[in-house]
């Protein structure tokens, strides 16, 4: 008989056996699946591992296309998600090693999403009715010793009920709200599935309520005058006090006055210094806007990033609100670790050389994690992105400790013909904590001439600037995570998959996030007719209610109850209208598809237009001619492919963009004969004669396979005669010399 240790995932299982085990963790596998076997003590401990949720939720009896629905019950995930077929051996696993355990306890992540997965597991899978809960915020040692021998006799009902909830909420509003979306498409006699949630709607509307805003923007005419001087032999740029003119008749009589003057004078000259505090440590929303700002990095990869960064044992648990420090971390300690790499060495070394270490802890506040920080472990990061994320939370953490930077900033009032110009210039006096977030400090540095009062100005140029008020900015990837947090939608974990969600429902585009026609025209019909789907009050409202189950305030049954009655009351409206809704989300569909998918004329029969088609065997183009005009292109499966809005400009085909992850957007035409995909002078040559034979090379990577020419639609590269087996690949624009060619590092 054993204690059984359940975990979220295999990395976390395998952390835990180490950390734990006197000597070595034994490994052990079943059916693919593994376990681990430890000594702890006097203990007999097997460590066995989750993939994620085994369990989601589904209906008890499949009913048709029918709505509203409530009659759900947990089942293994295996059997309500085709893509999660692979977890079936890893719950069998469980079950089997359950049979022989005397003592249980969970080790999943410490927020609701772990609780949930934990609690499932020992209700379902175990058969007990409850369980040790380890609680933890980093996958060290020292950490899962700690919460091992201090861990609580039970599960964490409150965060797990809260997410039970959660989770039952999410899917009784998805489901009945996208059935019900698609099923008025079918009343008007078409199909397209359609989809929305409980928070997907309220945050589709945000984004479509900003685009309307900027639509029906009417820009102002504003202006603004501007001298150019120098004084000291220091150049000098001045505003007029005024700033903006709303009355150009003002502005005209300024300038009428000082238009053609060579001369002014310095009325004052103020120095103001301040303190510019170190930031506060990263919670999960500051770190994706941070990775977004710094890096360009989504929300969505920047969690999936640090999430791998956490399981590796090297930041600590990264879905935390909380931008506070607590002291048991252990700074000294964590610094010391750092300074063993090399890039952090001397930057520790001046924190640890300071009497006191405080960080400068922000508000927001986790009852269950503390702020992001690096665990001091020394990483293995296997590509540029995890290490850009990871430099980033290590110099934040470094940052926060650090003294603040002193800053200065002049005011110099200019004195031209009684108009009074300002020049503003702010710089810093002593570095302090942006020596330690190098190279992520973004601040303006503006250094202005020494003067004093009565000092003559030569000016050189006095300017009237027409100007107009600009409309509000689309929101970014990042800025939706903010707003949509400001507004309490969602979770910190959960914002990110949402705003993702809307990208492929084809509701948003584009990197400055623009809602598509067919986001607009489906908030529009439910606005009209079924409000309260995207009424953010109201998932507002069941946020808070969830927050109450934690704190013991609510029940799981009170919510849900109340949840199935707003449910029945709005399905109830949406059914009143469902013909009127089906016509116009069916007639938005069609727009958004031809507008999302339109290339531009046909370049054989010049009537039609070229679209992006998807067929059984992947996408393609093709003319909307057909079966009059059959021409058609094919297009490449390994990447998401976007009309251009260009023509290529040596053969004037329409132009797509192919975008991969984690690698830069690549614009491509679509004809495979384009002289632009071909290579001239002597790298030409040389890959003719490849082509022919004359001319023969070995694979410098296999060597075994003989180098190729092959082509795609991207245009000719040199490639290995033994793909797959050997993915070889050389750009002929970067092709070697015959010479150089055997001694080139290829890239598998």
């Amino acid at each position: 008989m054993y204690e059984l240790i359940i975990c979220e995932k295999p990395n976390a299982a395998k952390k835990v056996a180490e950390a734990l085990a006197d000597g070595k963790p034994i490994k052990e596998n079943m059916n693919g699946v593994p376990y681990y076997l430890v000594t702890h003590g006097k203990k007999d401990i097997v460590v066995a591992c989750a993939v994620g949720h085994l369990y989601g939720l589904a209906e008890k009896e499949k009913k048709g296309w029918v709505f509203p629905v409530f009659d759900i019950e947990w089942k293994p995930s295996s059997e309500t998600n085709k893509k999660s077929g692979f977890s079936k051996k890893y719950l069998s696993t469980i079950r089997k090693l359950a049979k022989e355990a005397k003592e249980f306890t969970v080790a999943t992540d410490y927020d609701q999403e772990g609780s949930v997965i934990g609690k499932n597991i020992v209700v379902f899978a175990c058969k007990k009715k409850d369980a040790n809960r380890m609680k933890f915020s980093t996958l060290t040692k020292e950490d899962l010793i700690e919460a091992y021998e201090n861990k609580s006799k039970h599960l964490d009902w409150a965060q797990a009920e809260a997410g039970d909830a959660r989770h039952h909420l999410d899917w009784i509003n998805g489901i009945n709200y996208s059935r019900a979306l698609t099923s008025s498409i079918k009343a008007v006699g078409s199909f397209k599935l359609m989809s929305t949630g409980r928070v997907q709607g309220p945050a589709l509307k945000i984004v479509v309520d900003r685009e309307k805003e900027i639509k029906v923007f009417k820009p102002v005419p504003f202006w603004q005058i501007e001298l150019q001087g120098n004084v000291n032999k220091g150049d000098v740029i001045a505003w007029h006090q005024e700033d903006k003119f709303w009355d150009k008749n003002k502005a005209n009589g300024v300038m009428k006055k000082v238009k053609n003057e060579k001369k002014a004078t310095i009325d004052k000259a103020e120095k103001k210094q301040f303190q510019q505090q170190p930031p506060a440590p990263f919670d999960l929303t500051t770190l994706q806007m941070e990775s977004y700002r710094c890096h360009r990095i989504s929300p969505k990869e920047t969690l999936e990033i640090a999430q791998e960064l956490y399981t590796s044992g090297v930041i600590s648990y990264p879905r935390t609100s909380s931008q506070q420090l607590p002291d048991k971390i252990g700074y000294k300690k964590i610094l010391t670790q750092l300074g063993k790499q090399k890039e952090y060495s001397g930057l520790t070394k001046k924190l640890l050389a300071k009497k006191s270490l405080m960080p400068n802890n922000g508000k927001k506040t986790d009852p269950a994690h503390p702020a992001i920080y690096p665990t001091g472990n020394v990483p293995s990061l296997s590509n540029e992105r995890e290490r850009r994320i990871y430099d980033i939370i290590t110099k934040r953490f470094m940052a926060t400790f650090a003294e603040s930077a002193l800053r200065e900033t002049m005011t110099i009032d200019i004195n031209c013909k009684d108009e009074i110009f300002i020049a503003k210039g702010t710089r810093t006096i002593e570095k302090g904590w942006h020596v330690f977030y190098q190279p992520y400090v973004k601040i303006e540095e503006e250094e202005l001439p020494k003067v004093n009062k009565n000092d003559n100005v030569a000016v050189k140029k006095i300017q009237l600037h027409n100007k107009e008020t600009t409309p509000p900015k689309r929101y970014t990837p990042a800025s939706i995570i903010k707003e949509l947090e400001k507004k309490n939608l969602g979770t910190k974990a959960t914002r990110a998959s949402i705003v993702d969600t809307l990208f492929q429902r084809g509701y948003v585009d584009g990197k400055a996030i623009e809602a598509t026609n067919l986001g607009i025209k489906t908030i529009e019909t439910l606005e009209k007719h079924v409000p309260k789907i995207v009424d953010e009050e109201l998932t507002r409202h069941f946020e808070e209610e969830m927050e109450q189950i934690v704190e013991n305030k609510k029940t799981n049954e009170e919510v849900l109850s109340e949840a199935k009655k707003k449910i029945t009351e709005i399905m109830s409206d949406f059914k009143k209208h469902e013909k009127e809704i089906g016509k116009e989300l069916l007639s938005a569909n069609i727009e958004t598809r031809d507008e999302l998918s339109h290339l531009g004329k046909c370049i054989n029969c010049k009537k039609g237009n070229l679209h992006m088609r998807h067929g059984k065997f992947g996408s393609f183009v093709a003319c909307n001619q057909y079966p009059k005009c059959k021409t058609t292109f094919s297009l490449p499966h390994n990447a998401l492919i976007k009309p251009a809005k260009k023509i290529c400009e040596t053969c004037k085909y329409p132009m797509v963009i192919a975008i991969k992850r984690g690698k830069r957007p690549q614009d491509f035409c679509l004809n495979k004969q384009c002289p632009s995909k071909h290579v001239e002078g002597e790298a030409g040559k040389e890959a003719k004669a490849i082509a022919k034979g004359k001319i023969e090379k070995s694979c410098p990577t296999c060597k075994k396979g003989k180098v190729v020419l092959r082509g795609s639609i991207y245009g000719k590269f040199y490639g290995c005669s033994n793909y797959p087996k050997c993915k070889y690949t050389e750009k002929l624009v970067e092709g070697p010399s015959k010479e150089e060619f055997a001694k080139k590092k290829a890239k598998p």
